[in-house]
């Protein structure tokens, strides 16, 4: 299979492969530190790589691999990189409120490469590409001993008609060793007619191009997932993990004419260093 030497093209997909490795970073890097006096928190920084084997587009039978940083930077309140909810392995925001149990925050992201392009699978053809845009979210997460619960909204705050998404998470966390952590759980994500349109749907103008009937999708359950992973520290600067994401396409979005596998398996590997 061949692997990709540029940066992926960041999908909900993409995003639920590699922000475990930035999620955890940030995890492992703050969770000592006093989470009310923000000033005194000083710089957390963690950078790495991750790959990741995922469908070609949200919905192919085809597979690619792709190689992408990870990155996650606190200082206080204001954080960069991947975050625990945030939806995004990439994004620059802060924390509302943040204690040994809860977390919200806010993030801001752009999609540095292109979403989805017409010239990633010949079932595209006629469909034109996914635009970048920027995305806000609102994410906060409730961690109880061994169970956290995250969740986050996002939505495209540039105008490029990429709708909103919704998602939540169970993850269960279990420490073999000092250094071996496991975890596990289920996911589920709602998307709006309009991001299910966007990645999902064909219009007038798209079905007279490519050949398919106009399909219009509403809103709903979108895809549906259990994810588990281990990560190992090293040493105590480098540590690295895996995941593997049973992912399953639901509702309109998984009745698309350009769907051809409704089970969407995702692998990703990664490693990073804490300074």
């Amino acid at each position: 299979m061949h692997l990709a030497r540029r940066s992926a093209r960041i999908s909900l997909f993409t995003c639920l492969s590699l922000t475990s490795a930035a999620a955890y970073a940030e995890d492992t890097s703050t969770q000592t530190q006093p989470a009310k006096n923000w000033t005194d928190e000083g710089w957390h920084v963690v950078v790495g790589a991750g790959a990741a084997d995922l469908p070609r587009y949200p919905g192919s039978s085809s597979r690619r691999s792709v190689v992408v940083p990870v990155l996650s930077a606190t200082y206080g309140r204001y954080f960069l990189g991947g975050v625990p909810g945030s939806g995004s392995p990439a994004g620059l925001g802060f924390y509302l409120h943040q204690d040994s149990e809860w977390r919200v925050g806010m993030s801001f992201a752009y999609d540095f490469v292109q979403p989805r392009k017409e010239s990633d699978d010949a079932r595209l053809r006629g469909l034109g590409d996914v635009k970048r845009t920027a995305h806000a979210t609102v994410f906060a997460s409730y961690t109880a001993g061994w169970l956290t619960v995250r969740g986050n909204v996002a939505s495209d705050i540039a105008g490029n008609h990429q709708g909103t998404t919704a998602s939540l998470e169970l993850e269960g966390k279990y420490r073999v060793t000092d250094k071996l952590t496991l975890q596990a759980g289920p996911g589920v994500t709602w998307a709006n007619s309009q991001y299910n349109q966007a990645f999902f749907g064909v219009d007038a103008t798209q079905s007279l191009r490519s050949g398919y009937a106009v399909y219009t999708p509403k809103s709903g359950i979108q895809l549906l997932r259990f994810s588990i992973g281990a990560d190992y520290r090293i040493s105590d600067h480098w540590s690295a993990g895996v995941r593997a994401a049973a992912a399953q396409l639901q509702g309109d979005a998984a009745d698309s004419p350009i769907v051809e596998k409704k089970m969407q398996n995702i692998y990703s590997v990664y490693t990073f260093y804490r300074f």
